[in-house]
C-alpha cells in the first residue's frame, strides 16, 4: 500500500532532493510535484493525498499561510531555509519541520512520524472494489492490514484511544479515533448518533427518542446528537 505524497517547492534542486529520498522508500510514491501553493490547492481538490512535503518560504502565498487555509490537510512535514518559522509550524499540528540542506538521515527521522502517528489506520481511506460497487476500507488491527466492507458494519463503538467496527462476521479493533471515521465515511450512510457510537443508516432496524436497534445490539442516542439523529430518522420515516 502506498502512501500519496505531494511536494511543493520553488526550488527545483529542493524538489529533486526529497523525491530523490522518496524513491529510496517502497512504500512511498510521488503523486505530484508544484512550486506554489495555488497549484498545490489544486491538486489537493483531485488527488488523494497522504503526505504533503511543504516549503514555507514560495511566492504569492507562504506554506504556512496555505496550510492554514486547508479544512482538512493530509499529514504535513514543512522544509525550509529558516529556523525561525518552527514554533508556528508546530502550532499548526504538522508531523516535522526539515531545515534545508536536508540530509537523508533526518529526513528518514521525519518520515517515521507518519507511521507513529498511526498513518496506516488510515492511508487507505475509503475504495471502490473492482467492481465499483463495494466501497470498503483498510484498518491497522492485530498488526496487519485488514479489509472492511462498509455494508458489513454494524456499528463502530469508541474504546478510549481504540475502535471498534462491529462487522456481520467479526470485530475490527484499530488505534484510531471516532471523529476520523465520522470524517472519512460517507455522511449519507453513516450517522454519529452519540459521543462513543457511529451507525449506518441502512443497518437501523427501528428506533425511539432515546436508542436505536441494529442487528443484535441496541445503542444509546446521546443528548447532543439527538436533534439531528431524530430529524434524520423522522426524514427517512416519511420517505
Amino acid at each position: 500500500m502506498k502512501i500519496k505524497c505531494l511536494i511543493v517547492d520553488d526550488e527545483p534542486l529542493a524538489v529533486e532532493i526529497i523525491e530523490s529520498y522518496l524513491a529510496r522508500l517502497d512504500d512511498m510514491e510521488v503523486v505530484a510535484k508544484c512550486n506554489n501553493a495555488l497549484r498545490a490547492f489544486e491538486i489537493l481538490q483531485k488527488e488523494h493525498i497522504d503526505l504533503l512535503f511543504l516549503d514555507i518560504q514560495m511566492p504569492k502565498l507562504t506554506g504556512i499561510d496555505f496550510l492554514k487555509t486547508l479544512k482538512n490537510p493530509p499529514k504535513v512535514i514543512l522544509t525550509t531555509a529558516y529556523r525561525e518559522y518552527a514554533l508556528e509550524g508546530y502550532e499548526l499540528d504538522v508531523l516535522d519541520y526539515l531545515l534545508k540542506p536536508i540530509s537523508f538521515e533526518r529526513f528518514f527521522k521525519a518520515v517515521s512520524k507518519v507511521y507513529k502517528k498511526g498513518f496506516s489506520d488510515d492511508s487507505a481511506g475509503i475504495t471502490k472494489d473492482s467492481n465499483g460497487n463495494e466501497p470498503y476500507i483498510y484498518l491497522k488491527a492485530d498488526k496487519k492490514m485488514v479489509k472492511v466492507l462498509l455494508n458489513d458494519i454494524r456499528y463502530i463503538e469508541s474504546l478510549k484511544d481504540y475502535v471498534r467496527l462491529k462487522t456481520s462476521g467479526r470485530d475490527v479493533i484499530t488505534h484510531q479515533t471516532i471523529s476520523y471515521f465520522e470524517e472519512k465515511l460517507p455522511e449519507d450512510q453513516f450517522i454519529r448518533i452519540h459521543r462513543s457510537f457511529i451507525v449506518p443508516v441502512n443497518k437501523i432496524e427501528s428506533f425511539s427518542a432515546s436508542a436505536i436497534e441494529v442487528p443484535g445490539k441496541e445503542l444509546p442516542i446521546g443528548r447532543m446528537y439527538k436533534n439531528q439523529v431524530l430529524a434524520v430518522l423522522n426524514e427517512m420515516r416519511n420517505m
